[in-house]
């Protein structure tokens, strides 16, 4: 992401439906680890994720190949350094819990990327990713963020596992607006994350924290998750 693309993103994650929710699912997670440990959130733009951590008891770490989105995880109090994930400047086995929420589709080498993440982790620790789905889905979005790729199911899976992990699950999200989602990227000419009016908001935030209570995990939506662990 450019640099104007991680300020759109610092300004809206904090109020915006889907940046709110993506922080509540890993909340979730962090409580079903329970005890908390050494973090590293990688791809972490400004540390809208990264703060969660903090509230949680962990000790984190927020990396991106950014300059400005490390300046403002670094403004926002988190300790940040600068880093290219397909050569991490950490010591191996240094971390319980790896995130790389929406990162893994902006490397050219995404294998090295995830090899990066397995040799960090703890024998036994937790990486916790996030990616777009569906090539169907490919826009001017897309383009505007800098992907090079959305995955399918099968090429997360073989990613992850190739890198010398255990997926322990592996999942679809933001599912019931996928419909909605797919029209406005049909039509898009740049990113579509913004800010949205107060009601609309609510509306789309209603919807998407519905699939915490739906058995809709396994059709297809507009991004796919996985939990996985280091042997």
């Amino acid at each position: 992401m450019d640099a104007t693309e991680i300020q759109r993103a610092v300004e809206l994650e904090d109020r915006h439906w889907w940046y709110r929710e993506r922080r509540a699912i890993l909340a979730r997670e962090l409580r079903r680890i329970g005890r908390p440990g050494r973090a590293l959130d990688v791809g972490a733009a400004g540390g809208g994720n990264t703060r969660v951590f903090r509230r949680y008891g962990w000790s984190a770490l927020a990396a991106d190949f950014s300059d400005t989105a490390v300046a403002y995880a670094r403004q926002r109090g988190l300790e940040a350094i600068k880093a290219d994930l397909r050569c991490l400047p950490l010591d191996d086995a240094e971390f319980d819990l790896v995130t790389a929420l929406d990162v893994l589709e902006h490397i050219d080498d995404d294998k090295a990327a995830a090899a990066e993440i397995a040799r960090v982790l703890k024998p036994g620790g937790t990486a916790f990713v996030a990616v777009p789905c569906d090539m169907r889905l490919w826009s001017a979005h897309d383009v505007a963020l800098g992907h090079h790729r959305r995955y399918t199911r099968e090429e997360l899976h073989l990613l992850i596992e190739g890198a010398g992990l255990v997926i322990e699950r592996l999942w679809s999200w933001n599912v019931l607006l996928r419909p909605v989602a797919a029209i406005r990227r049909r039509k898009a000419t740049g990113c579509d994350l913004e800010e949205l009016p107060g009601p609309v908001n609510l509306a789309l935030s209603a919807v998407v924290m519905a699939e915490r209570f739906l058995p809709v995990s396994s059709l297809p939506g507009v991004s796919l998750m996985a939990r996985a662990r280091r042997r």
